[in-house]
């Protein structure tokens, strides 16, 4: 039996009908795509502004207030600035005018703690502050957001309500950085006064040190308390990859 015969233009008409759907639904993919990347790409440029921004304004305080005299290390001041912007971007901060910086970079003979106001443009407070009993001697070296560790917590943490403890007035913290410092509440690492850091202790070869709270000269606790309980943004800082990395708000 023979096939039918169809003529040429019949052939040519079924090919264009198969042919059509796959080369109408390629073209709608790549534009969708090119639409996907421009996007993406936007996106990036805008995120890197705003960093390229923040950095700028970063250095204009530390220049201003004459932070390296004092001794803060310039990139915790960056990265401080950085992470206070995102958490008062996103509703968390209560107080919008302190930002706390603490520099692990220096040993705890140096005063490492600076409590800026970011609005009136000045340095209110510039003093010692404990580290983790676990961290290290001299230097904080090891951090850590495991409970009874007894060592300091990187990060930023978002100040809380103030209570009188073993330590006297003493000042809550929520640590906000998850993974890092998010035990801060359940380990009871909060801000208080102790007699074992400050000027006279100078004498020793190394600071006393906490249980993992960022202890501050007894004389100057109220002082200290006083000015950033209740919403404010405090820091700490040390040149850890794995902390710069990972970091939910710096990185989030």
């Amino acid at each position: 039996m023979k096939k039918p015969q169809f003529p040429l233009s019949f052939y040519c008409l079924i090919s264009s009908f198969l042919l059509l759907p796959v080369v109408k639904a390629g073209s709608n993919t790549s534009t969708e795509n090119r639409v996907v990347t421009a996007a993406v790409v936007s996106e990036a440029a805008i995120a890197a502004e705003e960093s390229a921004a923040m950095e700028s304004r970063a250095m204009a305080i530390y220049e201003e207030l004459g932070l390296d005299r004092l001794g803060l290390n310039q990139k915790a001041m960056i990265y401080a600035y950085k992470g206070f912007q995102k958490l008062a971007k996103s509703g968390k901060l209560d107080n919008t005018e302190i930002l706390t910086v603490c520099d692990f970079t220096q040993p705890s003979t140096s005063k490492r703690m600076y409590i800026l106001d970011i609005r009136d443009m000045k340095v209110l407070v510039n003093t010692f502050v404990a580290h983790g009993k676990n961290s290290g001697l001299k230097y904080a070296e090891r951090f850590s957001n495991r409970h009874e560790s007894l060592q300091s917590s990187l990060g930023f943490y978002v100040t809380k309500n103030t209570y009188f403890g073993k330590h006297g007035l003493s000042l809550r913290m929520a640590g906000v950085d998850r993974g890092f410092n998010d035990n801060a509440e359940s380990r009871a690492v909060v801000v208080h006064g102790a007699n074992y850091i400050g000027a006279n202790r100078l004498g020793a070869a190394y600071m006393g040190r906490s249980f993992g709270c960022p202890a501050v000269p007894q004389h100057l606790s109220a002082k200290v308390i006083k000015l950033i309980k209740n919403g404010t943004c405090l820091f700490i800082y040390h040149p850890s990859q794995n902390y710069l990395k990972r970091s939910t708000v710096l990185n989030g």
